[in-house]
């Protein structure tokens, strides 16, 4: 064998043994694609996305979907080189560092049950911010939203635990209660009342010192709300903040004459709050390209989003800034109509 058909056959070795490699060598790198839509004024397996109990409701047409980011990839599931090689080549897709999306100091469970709580925060966000534009009147509550283990709190609250008083203080605001510890030296009995379920509970707990020396007892809380009316929001296996907007208009238009879209399929992103603004996220040129295949023609941009969202729009998907829920209302309001302002996200 002459020494070029030798040298050939040993880089044609090689070239398959890196080739095998590549291909089950796991690498540190998560894959986000467009995932599935789910239009919030339809149905999901058969059920409503929004349900509406206690209060009148009226027919809709047309889409007001949100959109979602599927991920490949993460501690235990690590994708290999070439699934990362192919995602770099492919335009509707990004391949980002491992620790983005699963901080090095959380596992992937602790990552699922955080979207998870993050998506039953927004859909009561939601529903606060519907009623808001509304004009429906509803109340707040503060709420255990988790204890921290080895601290005073922890095993004594439970998650859900709606605080009523704290020393004898009514509880008007997280505020409230944080002022109310931080009276109290560190050792001192502090009494709470809280709501749990049907049931009263009174809980007496000693503060702890915390890391700059204040009275603390470890509980983290959140704003809760009683509504006047009960919405009931199913979206099966879908976590975080992002769909709150489009779940704040689903809602308005279930609960108001007419159809919103007039017709259209509309889809959209955004995190929301109880007073309607709009706040920014993640994987937006997933989201944009995910609405695409699904036939929007429009897509409801946060505003601090749209610099990157201009860069990848996808043919035929015309983009709407928004900032606040109302803007959201009235551009889509506009849409139908043929009438009034629909701004758009700025050329870069």
């Amino acid at each position: 064998m002459s020494r070029r058909a030798l040298t050939l056959m040993v880089a044609g070795f090689l070239t398959l043994m890196l080739a095998l490699v590549g291909a089950v060598l796991p690498v540190p790198y998560v894959v986000l694609s467009p995932g599935p839509t789910e239009n919030t004024i339809g149905d999901v397996d058969g059920k409503p996305v929004i349900s509406v109990e206690g209060h009148q409701t009226y027919p809709t047409e047309g889409k007001l979907s949100l959109v979602t980011v599927a991920y490949q990839g993460g501690p235990g599931t690590r994708i290999d080189l070439f699934s990362a090689l192919r995602g770099w080549i492919d335009p509707t897709i990004a391949v980002v560092p491992e620790e983005t999306i699963f901080p090095p100091t959380t596992t992937a469970k602790e990552v699922e049950q955080q979207n998870t709580q993050e998506m039953t925060n927004s859909q009561d966000d939601a529903t606060a911010a519907a009623l808001t534009e509304l004009k429906i009147p509803y109340s707040s509550v503060v709420t255990v939203a988790s204890t921290e283990k080895g601290l005073p709190a922890d095993g004594k609250f439970k998650v859900g635990d709606e605080i009523v008083s704290v020393d004898g203080t009514p509880v008007s605001d997280r505020e409230t209660v944080s002022a109310s510890v931080r009276r109290h030296k560190p050792g001192e009995q502090v009494s709470f009342v809280v709501n749990r379920g049907a049931q009263s509970v009174t809980i007496a707990v000693p503060t702890a010192a915390g890391r700059d020396g204040n009275p603390i007892v470890g509980i983290t809380m959140r704003v809760g709300y009683k509504f006047p009316f009960q919405v009931k929001i199913n979206v099966g296996d879908v976590g975080g903040p992002s769909a709150g907007m489009m779940f704040s208009l689903g809602i308005l238009d279930k609960l108001t004459p007419g159809a919103l879209t007039g017709g259209r399929s509309i889809a959209g992103t955004g995190t929301i709050t109880a007073e309607g603004e709009v706040g920014p996220i993640g994987g937006i040129q997933q989201k944009m390209v995910g609405a695409r295949k699904a036939g929007a023609t429009v897509f409801l941009t946060p505003t601090e989003n749209c610099a990157e969202a201009v860069k990848a729009i996808p043919a035929g998907l015309r983009l709407v800034k928004v900032s606040t829920l109302h803007e959201a209302v009235q551009a889509v309001d506009a849409l139908r109509t043929g009438s009034g302002s629909v701004p758009s996200c700025p050329a870069g």
